[in-house]
């Protein structure tokens, strides 16, 4: 007599499914917990920052710290919006221009093929390989022989020639269709009219992404190191600068870093539908 097996499909069992949305609620819990406490510092009083061991709540909350820290601005001789300006404009200009030098790079590496292609491509990728700290030294002899040190141009310049930008954009552009290119080839188009009415359109995902990563970089970059005029010098610095004159200004400096995390928690909860889906793509083709 023969014998049957019925083979059953393994499906995840309950316990499985619990356990992973467990240990991924631990991961969110644990990474929430630094804008938690930033959070919890800045509505302490001064009698409740320096109890040991630390709190991990507030029992008397206060807007103080963020009063004083208006007060501390307020009086400096560069005006809090010249310091607020400066960080618009210098993020602004770097995204903007980031993102399109950033797209019309991959473009000829995602659609065109010529001569050391690859070999180039993979030098690029090379790069991502090395942190930056260890092009530090190198990239700021470069920045003082090139006399970009103390303009806007020594932290906007670098931001233009992202290797991780240029890979995100170039894995989406490698899943727009050859044939949607030739026949606006047909048609009568040219590689500029193509690259901005057809494939910037189908990367928008992709240079979304680009645009509230390079935001974020800029946005929470300081420029101390290489800019050394107080006029020219960006909201960070010079928040910085303020808050850690003194120990009794730790809630302050709490109070500063609470707001400027606000501008890349906001980019990134608009488009974050937009960088899920650009990840989930940038690793379908090589």
């Amino acid at each position: 007599m023969r014998r049957i097996r019925i083979h059953k499909q393994l499906n995840r069992s309950h316990f499985g499914n619990f356990t992973i949305f467990f240990g991924l609620v631990a991961v969110g819990v644990f990474m929430a917990l630094p804008l938690y406490l930033s959070i919890v510092t800045s509505l302490k009083p001064p009698e409740e920052l320096f109890i040991f061991p630390p709190r991990f709540y507030v029992v008397n909350p206060t807007g103080k710290n963020f009063s004083e820290l208006f007060q501390l601005v307020t009086d400096t001789v560069v005006p809090l919006s010249r310091y607020l300006f400066n960080s618009i404009f210098v993020s602004v200009a770097s995204t903007t221009f980031g993102v399109i030098i950033g797209a019309m790079a991959a473009y000829p590496f995602a659609k065109k093929k010529f001569l050391g292609r690859e070999t180039m491509w993979k030098l690029i990728m090379l790069t991502l390989l090395f942190s930056g700290g260890v092009t530090a030294l190198p990239s700021y002899i470069i920045k003082a022989k090139l006399g970009l040190i103390d303009t806007y141009w020594v932290l906007i310049l670098p931001q233009l020639a992202s290797t991780l930008h240029m890979f995100l954009m170039r894995q989406f552009m490698l899943q727009i269709p050859d044939v949607l290119l030739d026949a606006a080839k047909i048609d009568g188009a040219g590689d500029m009219r193509i690259f901005y009415h057809v494939v910037l359109p189908n990367i928008k995902p992709a240079w979304m992404t680009v645009m509230v990563l390079t935001f974020m970089s800029v946005w929470n970059t300081g420029s101390a190191g290489v800019i050394w005029s107080e006029p020219l010098k960006l909201l960070p610095t010079a928040l910085s600068q303020i808050t850690t004159a003194a120990i009794s200004r730790t809630g302050v400096a709490a109070a500063a870093s609470v707001l400027l995390m606000v501008p890349p928690i906001v980019s990134f909860v608009v488009t974050q539908s937009k960088m899920l889906q650009t990840m989930a793509h940038s690793g379908i083709k090589d």
